[in-house]
């Protein structure tokens, strides 16, 4: 399973459980304004004084309040779902068998080298990206004349994945970092559905 097919599972999981949620949503709101409904025909039968305008607006009152509280609730709850979506895909990916993920670094480090005179930086207990494999990376890479990669001496506290430096420029490859940038993604469409839901109600 190469990054993309990883990146599209993890899309799958959160779209399903994110629609699974925003069902659970839709059916709380029809039960709050069904529960709104009755409550202002209660203060119609108390007094005779409310004028239709005056329950309308009164109704939009309650119900915009309902939305934004079942908003809060269902962003609260998609959160929830990434976080478990997430952790899941990370230990997964550090779990993957030896030879799947050196498959994966070597897509990964073979997209983002830039000069082929970086270091790689790995993780303080990495043991499978190492000469060797960065030996291969560099076979790989001489055609180009960018089969030049050192694995560094320093180590950092990344997790799965690796970092390529050269000078003062970093491009950061961990597995964290990686999935972190597919959460943005997810999110930042969370919230636009749920602005379109709101225009729309």
């Amino acid at each position: 399973m190469d990054a993309e097919q990883v990146v599209k599972k993890i899309l799958s999981d959160a779209q399903r459980e994110a629609e699974k949620i925003n069902n659970q949503a839709g059916e709380r709101e029809l039960a709050e304004q069904a529960g709104f409904d009755e409550q202002l025909a209660e203060y119609k039968k108390q007094t005779e004084l409310l004028v239709t305008q005056t329950k309308k607006e009164k109704k939009e009152h309650l119900l915009a309040a309902a939305r934004m509280e079942i908003a809060k609730e269902f962003l609260a709850e998609k959160g929830r779902i990434l976080d478990e979506v997430f952790d899941r895909a990370r230990r997964q990916l550090q779990n993957w068998s030896d030879d799947d993920y050196r498959q994966l670094m070597a897509k990964l480090m073979l997209d983002r080298v830039e000069t082929g005179n970086e270091e790689v930086i790995v993780d303080k207990d990495e043991r499978r990206i190492d000469e060797q494999f960065i030996s291969q990376i560099n076979q790989q890479l001489s055609s180009s004349n960018k089969g030049n990669l050192k694995l560094s001496d320093e180590r950092s506290d990344i997790g799965a994945g690796f970092i390529l430096r050269r000078g003062k420029i970093k491009n950061n490859a961990s597995i964290g970092v990686l999935l972190a940038g597919v959460r943005k993604e997810l999110e930042a469409e969370f919230a636009r559905e749920l602005f379109v839901s709101r225009e729309s109600s």
